[in-house]
Order: C-alpha cells, then structure tokens, then sequence
C-alpha cells in the first residue's frame, strides 16, 4: 500500500533551512494497522501531512498503491486523494449549517455524483457507522463522539482503501473514544481498509497493530502491539 525510501522535508525560514524529516523509510502493507506516536515537534504531523499527499516532500520517493505520487500533477493528485483516501480529524471538520447527510456527502459533490445518488450512498454510510435515522439532523444537535462518527462517514464515503485518522479521539472522552477506536478496527478487520493514525495516547495506539515512534524526523523504532501480538498467538 504505501512504499517510502529515504523520504526528507525541510522548510526555508529566515534563519535557514530548517529539516523536518530527515530520511524516513516505510513500508505500510495493505490491511495494516499502523499508529504514529512522537512528542510535539518530532515531524509526525508533516509524516502524516505527506502520506495523505497535502505535503510534498523535499526528497525521497513516496509511492501510494503502486503509484509514485511525485509524478501527478495537482489535479490528477487531487483526483487520486480523493478516491484513495479518507481522512478523519480530531476537531470533524463539519460544516455546521448543513445536514449529516450533505456533511457526509461533500466529497461526492467533487466528484460530479448526481444528489439522489450522494444521498442513498450517504445514508448507507450513516447506517455503517450506527446513525441511522440521523440525516436530517445538523452537527451541533448530535454528541462530539456521533460527530466524529460522520466524520468518519464521510472519509468513508469514496470506499477509500486508506484511512488517515490525526488524533481522532484527541477531543472525545474515555468512553467514547473507545467505541470510535472499536469502529476503526472494525473497519481495519471487517472491510480490510489501511488505518494509520497519529495519537499521544498509548491506550488508543494499543489498538494498532503495529506503532512507529517518530523522533527529531526520523522512525526511532517500530514495535507489535498487544493485540498484533494476540493475533500471532
């Protein structure tokens, strides 16, 4: 799924030439379910920004499902983003004055999908993620943990083959945050979508199956969680 060989970023400043990420190699198998932990500043969100192809690198290749992402131009990446990836944010990123099922539905929008067709497939994904009967309703009249629900509706809605989840329980309660992370590896075993997410949380990096520690832009070690280990046995 994702193929990354001695991947650097840097930023010009008027101090110089600042590096971000200083020769990242990784390889990320189809089916995987992969955290990205690292204290602020060690370049895990750029990491991220990069693998979901809203960066560039400054070097380095990056391929993406067999493709080399450096090769597309802006609207070909953008079309690409947009078939292959989902992504989910910690802050849901809903447009308030619409209805779940137009949030849900933007990314279809984009794409040309006629408006019947974007509703029956939006509330399809309502269904999928335990929202039925929801549609109607607006972000602000539903709970934070059922609107990370339709954020993740959302990213779902292209039938993506990765899903980029950055801290997607960072503003959600013990509880809640569970059963997002529950729905995420439901999604990873029963539907088999990629999932890699960035957390500061190892409780939730636990249900990954894999945990990269990224430090000053390099991957400083990759380890099995309990439950990859669980899965061996």
């Amino acid at each position: 799924m994702i193929k990354i060989k001695n991947l650097t970023k840097s930023y010009s400043t008027f101090a110089g030439k600042v590096a971000v990420l200083r020769g990242i190699d990784l390889e990320v198998q189809s089916g995987e379910f992969l955290a990205i932990m690292g204290a602020s500043g060690s370049g895990k969100s750029t990491l991220m920004n990069i693998l979901g192809c809203l960066d560039a690198p400054s070097g380095g290749i990056y391929e993406l499902n067999g493709v080399n992402v450096q090769n597309l131009n802006k609207n070909a990446l953008a079309s690409f983003r947009n078939h292959i990836i989902g992504f989910v944010f910690q802050g849901f990123n809903l447009l308030q004055r619409m209805t779940l099922v137009d949030n849900i539905a933007l990314p279809l929008v984009y794409a040309g999908i006629p408006r019947e067709q974007r509703n029956e497939r939006a509330n399809a994904m309502l269904i999928k993620v335990g929202l039925e009967g929801y549609g109607t309703y607006r972000p602000n009249q539903i709970s934070g943990g059922q609107q990370q629900r339709v954020a993740i509706a959302r990213a779902l809605i292209n039938h993506p083959k990765l899903i980029l989840a950055d801290e997607p329980t960072g503003n959600l309660d013990t509880k809640t945050s569970q059963e997002i992370m529950e729905l995420f590896s439901e999604l990873n075993i029963t539907d088999g979508i990629t999932v890699i997410l960035v957390t500061h949380e190892l409780d939730i990096a636990q249900y990954a199956r894999h945990i990269i520690h990224v430090k000053d832009g390099q991957i400083n070690f990759r380890e099995p969680t309990k439950r990859m280990k669980e899965i061996e046995k």
